[in-house]
């Protein structure tokens, strides 16, 4: 079999119709727009926000917020149409298996290891910084010792103590990875009760800081272009056209999840309709609380604020220097940063097991990934794997700059879901779509476009990191997955000069 053997189309759907031998279906429309809130709003709204303001677009960050927004919602159409037509899990990783071949398959579930595991890992640093800031601040007790909650690459400021290993990280990767393998439906019970409380916090910002609003704050909207250099020594284009580009591929960030609801397709009750409306419903929920919030929280500080005291923990100092009366809402709002990073775990951590139980079940990765628990019919060694592999990093290894290399691997993700939908209206016309993405191809192709342009606002740093992690995926690909590949033992698959025959299911 070749390189760009396709998985037919009707081996997906007979997948997707054989709800007794694979995942329980138990999740609605309500539960999946819940599943995409709890994975968008978290690290990216509380930290990525106030980053984007001090190094790249001061007030204009809502513009940047817009232009990720526009290009999500594009590649959310497309998702939304291939989700509803394939409900099966995997993800960019199922579509791209059936329309551009294998190779391209492996490269985006190899890219999505970056979106998922790694985010994962580094949003569970930053609960463990956040956690001693609920101690501290809020619980009035003694923080957790250096030593337990760094890595042992980091020290103290002072240089009196080394890190040893990140125990807080750890432990909330263990539980949350520990609640999956229990099942998806009291995942999402847990995920819908966090989702309440972190949405209603930022209601409350937005709601209590619009009084607080210093009109200064936003003269000019779009500053000047210039070159802001951080403390780091960093250079950011700051100001004018390439300082709200640079902000979008920054705030992006803050979107990354919604697609996550797409890897969870075949414990979906009613795919078809139920996988657009969580798809592009939580988008639609945290594109209007996230331009609100970047609008309110750039209004009460100046953007010298956030470049100087506002650390991590900028909306928190924000709220408890510029908003008199209510430093009560700042220990609400760490609570909720703790609570919203949690869901974004929870959601990062279901969307790898998926992926990995996908490609498992190809012969690209070891059966043991597919073994699915004999009472909660959920991947539980898939789950115990990656709790082991997310759970080192997130002990063992710094959380620094790994935001950006997630989005890229994500933006490339993207792209490619938006060409599968020109790709698969081509190959197989008449499959059964119960969403349409409208104006096929100008959707996708502008999809493309977005991403891409977003990915130039990233810098070329994060190209030879998302290059770097490809050619280890290649290794692994042609040292494992290709000699194992279901579709290259059988010789079932269908190259691309034949395309697969539609099969409907009753």
């Amino acid at each position: 079999m070749g390189l760009f053997s396709k998985k037919p189309m009707h081996l997906l759907l007979e997948e997707a119709g054989d709800s007794g031998k694979g995942l329980k279906r138990t999740l609605s429309a309500g539960a999946l727009v819940a599943l995409g809130v709890g994975a968008i709003i978290g690290a990216g709204l509380f930290v990525r926000t106030a980053a984007a303001a001090a190094q790249n677009a001061g007030p204009s960050v809502t513009i940047g917020f817009i232009i990720a927004a526009i290009g999500c919602a594009l590649a959310g159409l497309c998702y939304a149409e291939l989700s509803s037509s394939i409900p099966i899990s995997g993800s960019a990783y199922t579509y791209t298996y059936a329309t551009m071949g294998e190779l391209m398959a492996w490269v985006i579930g190899w890219d999505l290891v970056l979106e998922y595991a790694v985010g994962a890992a580094t949003v569970g640093i930053a609960w463990s910084e956040y956690l001693n800031k609920l101690l501290v601040e809020v619980l009035h007790m003694a923080p957790i010792p250096y030593e337990w909650c760094h890595s042992p690459f980091q020290s103290h400021p002072d240089g009196t103590v080394n890190g040893i290993m990140n125990l807080p990280a750890l432990f909330i990767v263990g539980i949350l990875s520990l609640l999956l393998i229990k099942g998806t439906s009291e995942s999402a019970f847990v995920n819908g009760l966090i989702v309440i409380t972190k949405v209603a916090i930022v209601i409350l910002i937005i709601v209590l800081g619009w009084g607080f609003i210093n009109e200064a704050n936003h003269h000019p909207y779009i500053p000047p272009a210039t070159t802001y250099v951080d403390h780091a020594g960093i250079s950011h284009s700051f100001g004018g056209f390439w300082g709200v580009v640079g902000a979008a591929g920054t705030v992006f960030f803050a979107f990354i999840g919604f697609d996550a609801v797409s890897t969870a397709a075949q414990e979906t009750k009613n795919p078809k309709t139920a996988m657009p409306i969580g798809i592009l419903g939580s988008l639609a929920v945290c594109t209007v609380l996230y331009i609100l919030f970047a609008h309110v929280l750039t209004g009460i500080a100046p953007v010298e604020f956030f470049r100087t005291k506002g650390g991590e923990a900028s909306v928190v100092a924000a709220i408890s220097e510029y908003m008199t009366g209510y430093g009560w809402l700042a220990k609400l709002v760490t609570v909720a940063i703790l609570a919203g990073f949690s869901s974004v775990i929870l959601v990062m951590l279901l969307g790898q097991s998926r992926v990995f139980y996908s490609m498992s079940k190809d012969g690209l990765l070891p059966k043991m990934f597919s073994d699915l628990h004999p009472k909660f019919k959920t991947p539980y060694k898939a789950n115990l794997v990656i709790l082991v592999i997310v759970g080192l990093f997130a002990a063992f290894i710094p959380g620094d700059v790994v935001g950006d290399m997630t989005s890229i691997g994500t933006l490339f993700a993207f792209m490619l879901v938006c060409v599968a939908v020109i790709i698969l209206r081509k190959t197989d016309p008449d499959l059964p779509r119960q969403f349409r993405t409208p104006w096929v191809p100008l959707i996708p192709i502008l999809g493309v476009l977005a991403c891409g342009l977003m990915i130039l606002g990233l810098g070329w740093t994060n190209w030879l990191r998302l290059f770097g992690w490809l050619a280890l995926g290649f290794i692994i690909y042609f040292g494992y997955s290709a000699k194992h590949s279901v579709l290259g033992k059988t010789g079932k698959a269908v190259h691309p000069t034949d395309p697969p025959k539609p099969e409907i299911l009753d």
